[in-house]
């Protein structure tokens, strides 16, 4: 009987090693941080996409970005999407922005997603937080996910449809790109997306 319990004893420790171990490597995702753990949703976001490698390089070339952490989308025939969001400039917040967006045609369910629009220079920076700023049926956004397997794709028709994550630039002075709640891929249209800004004093 004992040496049955000391068997069990042994087998629950091992279980328990590879399940903390398991989960120290979850957590540490390869170095990088967990950003779920993040209580600020606005961090997170950003922790998000400063992870995945083909946005990485904006945060360091950008005049400046929007984000949305949470963009809601769904609808059944006219659906909608509506999401509120920082506006930066040199890491800094310089005002609140919103995003409504109405389209028409078949559709069912909902999808909650983050997105982020850098700006290249101070002009892109500027039509954005004009107030009435509209992004076009042209307008692209590049869909990410984050992890080893992730994916890319762009969606819309502009300048740099076609193209992944890695080569996608500037157009007009913007580059968007959205990632799905979860980390799934979601393709996200731009055209009819519609944004009001108020500065902060």
């Amino acid at each position: 009987m004992k040496h049955l319990m000391s068997k069990t004893t042994y087998l629950l420790c091992i279980m328990l090693g590879l399940f903390f171990t398991t989960q120290a490597l979850a957590d540490n995702n390869g170095g990088s941080p967990d950003c779920n753990k993040i209580d600020d949703s606005y961090q997170q976001a950003i922790c998000n996409f400063s992870k995945a490698k083909d946005t990485r390089k904006f945060f360091s070339n950008a005049y400046g970005y929007a984000l949305f952490p949470t963009i809601g989308k769904g609808g059944f025939i006219v659906g909608g999407a509506y999401g509120d969001g920082h506006v930066y400039k040199s890491g800094r917040i310089t005002g609140d922005t919103s995003l409504t967006q109405l389209s028409v045609g078949f559709q069912l369910g909902g999808q909650a997603y983050s997105e982020i629009i850098f700006f290249e220079n101070e002009d892109a920076y500027k039509k954005f937080t004009s107030g009435n700023f509209e992004f076009s049926a042209q307008a692209s956004a590049v869909a990410i996910t984050i992890g080893a397997n992730a994916q890319t794709s762009t969606t819309g028709n502009s300048a740099s449809a076609g193209k992944s994550a890695a080569t996608a630039s500037y157009v007009q002075g913007m580059a968007t790109f959205t990632l799905a709640k979860g980390g799934l891929m979601y393709e996200a249209a731009l055209a009819g997306q519609k944004f009001t800004f108020d500065k902060r004093d």
